[in-house]
């Protein structure tokens, strides 16, 4: 196993993201889509999740199939950022077919990041622009740290980002992940500069530090007693996938987080991992692929989550030092 080409999810055949964010507001957007609607599951493990349109995406529903998925900073008024997606795959002719109208699906999670030390005077309408923007920014390439939804991101002792990470498996199967990491705990291990997430590392790709020393007496570090928390992620396979099974991965993919932030999945996060399928390869073995690709997304997202605070970069007024000013790079 290896890698794709990139390392992102969008080494997944069919998935695109794009990103949108403001520096000075310090908060962002994330949009995952494909070039037609794909399978899309959800699981939600944390205590504070803030969400659109996932009652959908249960197996018994009449839609079975999303446009985008969204991720977004802004707490609950964040979640207009959907809006503006949906708006703007409508103007492309996308969506579920209602006689001659056309109703984009498009599911969406938000963290909050409203205490993080931007200027929060935004008005009306200023997710839901971000949500355009990053509809119009969507390509193969995908940069990691203080971008899109992680751009105003914060963890427990240091700045938290956009992290992506990718694996080919011997079956040919290729699987991925996104996330915004915004928790109430942290990456690292021992107060770092070693993440967590180490023993999944391939390459250096979040600085090739090691494992740490972890004492198992001390008291666990969290951010404090303040709601500003969250960490919410996509995982992708190109497998042809059922709703069904592609639930059961995003249960499998939180793994991946509680291996890589300590604590997660606590009442004062709204963990929440959605899993995406493209369906461009056939799977022959349906049970035991999808044990692989569970499997398979909880790593990545353990190194996705590593790899977006590692690239995190400082900015005026931040409450948290970035990983490289901590730690030199």
């Amino acid at each position: 196993m290896g890698p794709g080409p990139r390392n992102a999810i969008t080494d997944v055949g069919g998935f695109l993201v794009g990103h949108a964010g403001d520096a000075r507001v310090k908060t962002g957007v994330s949009v995952l889509m494909s070039d037609a609607p794909f399978v899309a599951a959800v699981h939600v493990m944390g205590g504070a999740p803030g969400t659109r349109e996932t009652d959908l995406l249960a197996p018994d529903r009449l839609v079975q199939k999303v446009d985008a998925l969204v991720l977004g900073g802004g707490s609950a008024l964040g979640l207009e950022a959907a809006s503006g997606v949906a708006h703007a795959l409508r103007e492309m002719g996308r969506g579920y077919a209602v006689g001659d109208m056309r109703v984009p699906i498009v599911p969406a999670a938000i963290l909050f990041d409203l205490l993080n030390g931007g200027e929060k005077d935004f008005g009306d309408g200023f997710y839901a622009d971000l949500g355009r923007r990053a509809v119009s920014s969507v390509g193969a390439d995908v940069a990691i740290g203080s971008v899109g939804a992680g751009l105003g991101a914060t963890c427990a002792d240091v700045k938290g980002g956009f992290g992506t990470a990718s694996v080919v498996l011997p079956s040919g199967i290729t699987v991925g992940a996104m996330v915004a990491v915004n928790a109430v705990g942290s990456p690292l291990m021992g107060g770092g500069p070693e993440f967590w997430a180490a023993p999944f590392e391939i390459g250096g790709e979040f600085g090739g530090r090691g494992i740490g020393r972890n004492d198992p007496l001390a008291e666990t570090v969290i951010k404090g007693a303040r709601p500003e928390n969250t960490t919410i992620a996509i995982v992708a396979t190109d497998a042809d996938l059922t709703q069904a099974q592609a639930h059961r991965v995003a249960v499998a993919a939180h793994d991946g987080l509680s291996r890589a932030i300590i604590p997660s999945h606590t009442m004062f996060d709204g963990d929440l991992v959605f899993a995406a399928a493209s369906g461009r390869r056939k799977v022959a073995a349906p049970d035991y692929d999808v044990l692989r690709i569970g499997e398979a997304a909880a790593t990545c997202l353990s190194r996705a989550v590593a790899r977006g605070a590692y690239a995190a970069t400082p900015a005026e007024n931040d409450v948290q030092p970035a990983w490289s000013q901590r730690f030199g790079g």
